[in-house]
């Protein structure tokens, strides 16, 4: 059954040319001006990829640090021992643990937004896969959250570091900001997005590797994106 929208949707989705592809900063204008919510809404970007996710070498996964932040407070936990403990604690880390934080998480605890480790602790962290892996906050290298260099991990995440993935279609949704943002900060960040992206367009892909865009808020209508906009 298809999804009853209300007419604050309807009336704004009227508004928006679905026969084209905007600018980019035209469609992240209107984004922000058609939004129902009365509440500062999360702006997120949907990109399809041209790529066969059945391949290993063409499933995308990494992270980026948009140039303007999230608009969000990010919890950051991590599990580490001795120095690199402190190291975190001093960088800013909410949460600090070993076993104690792994056993706390399997007891149901989940007020975080990005977890980190180092790898000596893997051991304990790998035990939370079937928590932590569906909800996709795993520590992973390819996302730069299994390291040693926690300093770095903390820092980031509190900055603004997305993680990406390509989803079994070929797509990735990643949030790019709030509504309240200055429309050339989205911008920035949304040409951040596509072009981490492009730069790491597996080898094998080949035709058009950007098939489609679109820009959204959490409860408005999308709009399309033109790829030559950027």
């Amino acid at each position: 059954m298809a999804r009853k929208r209300g007419k604050k949707y309807r009336d704004a989705a009227e508004q928006i040319d679905k026969s084209i592809a905007y600018p980019v900063d035209e469609a992240v204008a209107l984004v922000q001006k058609l939004d129902v919510a009365n509440f500062d809404d999360s702006i997120e970007v949907v990109i399809k990829l041209n790529v066969d996710t059945k391949q290993a070498d063409q499933q995308l996964r990494g992270a980026v640090v948009l140039p303007n932040g999230t608009g969000k407070d990010q919890k950051v936990i991590v599990f580490a021992k001795g120095d690199k403990a402190k190291e975190a604690e001093a960088a800013g880390a909410d949460v600090v643990g070993e076993e104690d934080l792994a056993q706390k998480i399997m007891d149901g605890w989940m007020d975080f937004d990005v977890a980190v480790s180092t790898p000596d602790m893997m051991a304990q962290v790998g035990r939370l896969g079937r928590v932590l892996g569906p909800k996709g906050l795993m520590p992973n290298p390819k996302t730069g959250t299994v390291t040693m260099d926690v300093t770095k991990a903390v820092s980031e995440a509190k900055a603004g570091k997305v993680t990406y993935r390509t989803d079994r279609d070929g797509n990735i949704a990643v949030a790019i900001g709030k509504k309240s943002f200055d429309t050339d900060k989205l911008v920035e960040n949304f040409k951040t997005v596509e072009s981490i992206l492009v730069k790491n367009r597996p080898a094998s892909v080949h035709g058009t590797y950007i098939q489609n865009i679109s820009v959204s808020s959490t409860f408005g209508p999308g709009v399309k994106v033109s790829p030559e906009s950027f």
